[in-house]
């Protein structure tokens, strides 16, 4: 199954990594381990609710004006 993974940078360092079509969302020291934990989370999460996926995210960007 192919899901779709969104990773932003953490404040504290590392990544926080995102699930859309499940919620789950985890983090790691880098873009390998958070995509592994992310996995691991998924993974469960589905076990538990084989149901949770209802198709692909659209993802997209967008600007917004900066205000100083």
């Amino acid at each position: 199954m192919e899901l779709t993974a969104v990773l932003t940078p953490a404040e504290e360092g590392g990544y926080v990594a995102f699930n859309p079509e499940t919620g789950t969302t985890t983090e790691g020291d880098s873009i390998e381990e958070a995509l592994a934990n992310l996995r691991e989370a998924t993974s469960l999460y589905l076990e538990e609710f084989p149901a949770g996926v209802k198709g692909h995210p659209l993802v997209t960007l967008f600007s917004v004006a900066a205000h100083a």
